[in-house]
């Protein structure tokens, strides 16, 4: 291949002294603005799309630019090597072939490993890399270029490290981890979509096999860019210092999420009251729990936490809560009609059970008037309780300015008792 190309390079160079070379010249520039004049032209015919027909068009959009360049330089190849030489022509025709084969292979890559990450934005500056990178090669300079960058280096002890070395080692880390991370994500998303298995211990082993896996793209990519394994040891050292100095609280996060997920205390879905907080359980993962409330707002609470305060699970066993509901009534009022008037209040919400039967209890007799409490229970508290509570009250108070039931206000009465007069 070095000798195709060197002797593709010589017939360019006698092409230099030639107005042959103006002719080619012309032949290219009329085919890379034609095409790239009916790529427009196409794209604006694809219509928006979701899905796998997303993904083709995608990469139809990709390789019509090359394809019809490459087709018109065929043709302009064809025609013109009747009257003038196409040296430059030659090596036109395999670099369009490379680009287009480059830019489908990279887009396929990208949606195979990598779908929705860095590589989405970097995809044409590696397309134009790698596009490079075969250019040189078939032009015969990166055999030149390669040795230049070894020789750019300088030597530590017994290892010598070189601009190529350093270039091929970063090359080799990023290539085995991304296999890595993908194999990761393929095997989490099969892990957690398994059915046969609780959540939790769907979460523990999707957790295990993206570290295992991590730990084993580190351990191949070491070796390949020709750094001894051996300074894991001392990495490893260096880790337990950290951990024993300054690191504890990360570490036991750590830990207590192991914990919690292994034992099943805890599951997404859950509705907690934690530190003072209540809202549901929108995600656990290995260091922290996101607890997100009523209004909207999310709470991420570390795991250590969980383990070392009292957390209330309020769908631990079952699903049911108990609500109370509060109402205070004048003495002068009818209490049985008062009472009944609450119950069927609760019950004209469709989010209280029959089952638990709602109840109301007379509490006490307090200063200003007859203290009541009822009871509902409701099996989504995730939905939050003011707005029940808001509707039931609302209902309470238009039955009893309907049917006259008071509900008092505070009040005193003062009596004033006369003095015996002075002697």
């Amino acid at each position: 291949m070095p000798n195709v190309s060197r002797n593709l390079l010589i017939d360019f160079f006698s092409d230099l002294d030639q107005t042959t070379i103006l002719w080619q010249i012309a032949v290219l520039v009329f085919s890379l603005m034609l095409a790239w004049q009916i790529n427009r032209l196409l794209l604006g015919q694809f219509p928006k799309s979701e899905g796998m027909l997303k993904v083709g068009l995608g990469g139809v959009s990709r390789g019509t630019f090359p394809l019809m360049a490459l087709l018109l330089v065929l043709i302009g190849r064809t025609v013109l090597k009747n009257w003038y030489s196409v040296n430059l022509l030659n090596i036109v025709v395999p670099l369009l072939f490379a680009l287009m084969l480059i830019r489908l292979v990279v887009y396929a890559l990208r949606q195979v490993f990598v779908p929705s990450s860095w590589f989405h934005g970097s995809e044409r500056l590696i397309a134009m890399t790698i596009w490079v990178g075969f250019a040189l090669h078939l032009s015969g300079f990166l055999p030149e270029i390669l040795d230049a960058m070894d020789n750019l280096g300088f030597n530590i002890g017994k290892q010598r490290i070189s601009l190529l070395i350093i270039l091929s080692s970063i090359l080799s880390i990023l290539v085995t981890m991304l296999v890595a991370m993908w194999l990761a994500r393929t095997l989490e998303r099969k892990v957690l979509v398994a059915e046969n298995m609780s959540m939790s211990f769907r979460v523990v082993l999707s957790k295990l096999i993206r570290a295992a896996l991590v730990v084993i793209g580190i351990l191949v990519a070491l070796p390949l860019a020709g750094i001894d394994i051996t300074v894991l040891s001392v990495f490893g050292g260096a880790l337990g210092v950290g951990i024993g100095f300054g690191l504890q609280k990360v570490a036991g996060n750590y830990v207590s999420g192991f914990i919690i997920l292994l034992d099943h205390s805890i599951h997404p879905g859950d509705v907690l009251t934690v530190d003072g907080r209540f809202g549901k359980v929108s995600q656990l993962t290995t260091r922290y729990l996101v607890l997100q409330s009523s209004d909207g707002t999310e709470a991420i609470i570390p795991n250590e936490i969980l383990i070392n305060s009292t957390v209330i699970n309020h769908s631990y066993t079952n699903r049911n809560m108990r609500i109370a509901i509060p109402v205070q009534i004048s003495y002068q009022s009818d209490l049985h009609r008062a009472m009944g008037i609450m119950k069927q209040a609760a019950a004209n919400q469709s989010r209280v059970l029959a089952d638990p039967e709602t109840q109301v209890f007379l509490k006490s007799f307090g200063d200003n008037g007859i203290d009541l409490e009822m009871g509902v229970w409701i099996n989504d508290p995730e939905e939050g309780q003011l707005n029940l509570r808001s509707a039931i009250n609302m209902e309470i108070w238009r039955k009893f300015q309907e049917t006259g039931i008071e509900i008092p206000y505070p009040q005193r009465d003062i009596r004033i008792i006369s003095g015996q007069p002075s002697a």
